[in-house]
């Protein structure tokens, strides 16, 4: 049987993977040239270009892409670039398979061993020089110059000239001081896709549980049964809250809460739960008459964010992490919402490197304790249909929507 030198290459890395060794790095002359990016070129614009590979460095990572997930963030920046970043390409949920690892690079960010096939995904870009950075090193996601591959990491953080930084490709190259990386080959692919969403919400479930309020027995108010709130949902059921409620406007999504454990669901657009007055009493009715003991309010909408107060009960608790663009201000009397109830406010912004390693447990544990998370991603598009992909997004036609490369 004829062999191509690729195939055999194959094989040695194999063989040399089963035996713990590590396999050589790719030679730079079989490596791709090009990469085809997704490029967002006007706002609901993308455009698949063709974008060359800078010459790789002995502290750099090719990677070939697999999949990313399509964040609410990505949506926003297609529809009116908030940011201020077209062109760019965008994607920051993604993952894949190494086939080029520099010579200076022996691990990833948690010291586990990095090589050339290895499954790896990005997190944060800390800058190392303001003062969370320098003080408060394990808040890295409140760095004041706080890079993401995919969204911000060609302005900040990542060496002049990569556009090669984001995850809509069929190529990414992660390069530059402060990045961070992990290698996830126990992982399959939809779960490393949801990894970068699901450590958001790990990271909220700490923010909540710093209040002291979150325990196994407490009732929890979930408002926002989007890709972040199911997905904060199985963070909860997997950390032993087993009373969730959840609060939506679409019967399909409070059906998948439905199946991923809530208890209680309600819709606002029910004839007996269309004002606020009707959903707080039915929430009162399952939470011990007064409310509930902790809220997470997971949409992007300010009539919401002034609702979630009047679920909670006196001394109970609330985490805001719906807001990560501006989407505008809402009136509370704070008097009412905050002061009389007492209520323990925290917010939750993003996350850091440290969160990565306590994501892959959860996702673990979620196979162990059989909660279908995998099941939330329900579309998948190719690099060419990525338009088709936002307006899917935003006519809420799925749940978590993904890029998968052909």
């Amino acid at each position: 049987m004829d062999m191509t030198s690729s195939q055999i290459e194959e094989i040695v890395r194999q063989v040399l993977a089963g035996m713990g060794g590590s396999a050589a790095p790719a030679a730079k002359g079989d490596l791709p040239k090009v990469a085809h990016c997704a490029m967002l070129v006007a706002p609901k614009k993308f455009e698949v270009k063709e974008i060359p590979i800078p010459d790789l460095t002995d502290d750099d990572i090719l990677v070939r892409v697999e999949g990313a997930g399509i964040c609410g963030t990505d949506v926003h920046e297609w529809k009116m670039d908030p940011f201020g970043l077209i062109p760019v390409v965008l994607g920051h949920e993604g993952t894949g398979e190494v086939v080029y690892c520099g010579k200076n690079i022996k691990c990833d960010t948690a010291g586990k061993p990095l090589k050339v096939g290895d499954k790896i995904v990005t997190s944060v870009i800390s800058c190392g020089d303001c003062y969370v950075c320098r003080m408060v090193p394990g808040r890295t996601n409140l760095c004041d110059n706080q890079g993401v591959f995919g969204l911000i990491g060609e302005k900040r953080g990542t060496a002049e000239g990569n556009r090669v930084n984001g995850w809509f490709a069929d190529y990414m190259l992660i390069r530059g001081a402060g990045v961070t990386y992990f290698q996830v080959n126990d992982l399959n692919l939809n779960q490393r896709m949801l990894l970068e969403l699901a450590t958001v919400c790990v990271h909220a479930l700490e923010r909540g549980q710093s209040t002291g309020l979150l325990n196994f027995g407490s009732k929890v108010l979930l408002q926002g049964c989007g890709p972040v709130g199911l997905v904060m949902l199985c963070v909860l059921r997997a950390a032993g809250i087993n009373y969730i409620i959840c609060v939506d406007g679409n019967e399909d999504r409070l059906k998948v809460a439905e199946k991923l454990g809530a208890k209680k669901t309600i819709c606002f657009r029910r004839p007996d739960e269309d004002t606020l007055e009707k959903r707080v009493a039915k929430v009162k009715e399952v939470a011990n008459g007064v409310g509930v003991d902790f809220a997470y309010q997971c949409t992007g909408a300010p009539v919401a964010a002034a609702d979630i107060f009047s679920y909670v009960r006196r001394g109970g608790g609330m985490c805001e992490m719906g807001f990560f663009v501006n989407n505008g201000e809402y009136q509370i009397n704070p008097h009412l919402a905050m002061c009389n109830k007492e209520i323990n406010i925290v917010g939750s912004w993003d996350y850091s490197a440290e969160d990565y390693p306590k994501t892959m447990a959860f996702l673990k544990q979620c196979r162990e304790m059989n909660i279908p998370i995998e099941d939330l991603i329900t579309h998948s598009y190719s690099l060419d249909q990525m338009n088709e992909a936002m307006e899917t997004n935003v006519a809420q036609k799925g749940i978590k929507i993904c890029y998968i490369a052909k």
